[in-house]
């Protein structure tokens, strides 16, 4: 099946729909410090490089799906939580604009959690409303990436659309089927890395790509929580921002000295440092064979804090291509309007169910 990608990223999502033997034709990302490394990762995918306001659906190769993650911080915890009203939040609704004109037999979009929660409720519903009366099918799940063979907690929200006629519905693959994968993924990166330089430039004395970690202080916010996880546990969440990674698993624990105080283990300090870009890349299973092209290694934890998790993007990728396997051309003239249906409420991993949307 040929795809196309928007809001592509470094390509996590895009790699985990090749590996699962999709073709994608045509991609488009709008930051030029991504460019370079989307470019050269996938030499064989057209990449456009506008912003999606600019681009006329007609100029979208035909095909038979479209992936993507529009812009989250709108929709944040971490960030200002201003979900439709921020511009970024409303690059949703190009996304689509695009869906309605090209008419694929599948969409998929990821996003972050915070979308589901009550304040965004008009915002989100609107949104699969939308979708639902282009003649989609729509499910949305909460999922997390760590159930689907990636080394991290990492929840995310899933939205997939499959035209109505067929009458299928996306369902998840089932967690059970998966081994638990934890940080000692990252066990064999533990030696020859290397400090970023002074202004956390790239390094050139790394002995293995991208294996570099940013230097710097940490903000009292930062210091807030135990920012350490023990190699026999998952990852905290891989962010987009260097200043935020988590802390190499070599350290011990911090200590709790009070309420929002936590501290380095007295003498172990030189055990605690930042995950480096590799070691961040690693727990969103990138391959190694994926490179990262930045001159600040704040590009290079963004491109790789934003992306979907290649192994997750792959797992739900396999689930779409057997639902679809069998199916046929449709007359468009004959689609209706789909449905749409929660699976997000539930799952032993949501905490606070008090915040989420229920529909």
């Amino acid at each position: 099946m040929k795809i196309v990608s928007f809001f592509s990223g470094a390509g996590g999502l895009d790699a985990g729909f090749e590996k699962a033997g999709f073709d994608v034709i045509w991609a488009n990302e709008y930051d030029r410090t991504i460019w370079e490394t989307y470019e050269k990762n996938f030499p064989n995918t057209k990449l456009d490089r506008r912003s999606i306001v600019d681009i006329d659906a007609s100029e979208v190769p035909d095909c038979d799906g479209i992936i993507g993650g529009p812009p989250c911080q709108s929709w944040s915890e971490a960030g200002a939580l201003r979900g439709i009203e921020d511009h970024r939040g409303q690059l949703f609704f190009e996304y689509i604009r695009i869906i309605k004109e090209k008419r694929p037999k599948f969409f998929l979009a990821e996003n972050v959690s915070g979308i589901l929660f009550s304040r965004h409720r008009e915002a989100f519903v609107k949104i699969l409303d939308s979708f639902a009366e282009l003649g989609y099918n729509v499910t949305f799940s909460l999922l997390n990436a760590n159930d689907y063979g990636v080394p991290q907690d990492r929840l995310r929200v899933i939205i997939v659309g499959y035209q109505s006629q067929y009458n299928k519905m996306f369902h998840p693959p089932l967690k059970e089927q998966y081994k638990p994968v934890l940080t000692d993924a990252i066990l064999d990166l533990k030696d020859n890395v290397v400090p970023a330089l002074d202004k956390n430039k790239t390094n050139p004395n790394q002995q293995f790509i991208n294996h570099e970690y940013m230097i710097g202080g940490f903000s009292t916010i930062f210091l807030s929580r135990n920012r350490v996880r023990p190699w026999d546990k998952p990852s905290f969440t891989i962010q987009a921002g260097g200043r935020h990674a988590p802390l190499h698993p070599q350290a011990p624990e911090m200590v709790h000295w009070g309420k929002n105080d936590k501290r380095f283990v007295e003498g172990k300090e030189h055990l605690y440092r930042r995950l480096s870009v590799r070691e961040c890349a690693r727990i969103q299973t990138f391959p190694d064979t994926h490179i990262f092209h930045y001159k600040s290694v704040s590009d290079g934890y963004k491109m790789i804090g934003n992306a979907v998790p290649v192994m997750f993007a792959y797992n739900l990728a396999k689930k779409i291509k057997a639902d679809l396997k069998d199916v046929k051309e449709l007359n468009v003239a004959d689609i209706k309007q789909g449905n749409v249906v929660d699976l997000s409420v539930g799952n032993s991993y949501v905490q606070d169910e008090e915040n989420l949307v229920l529909l």
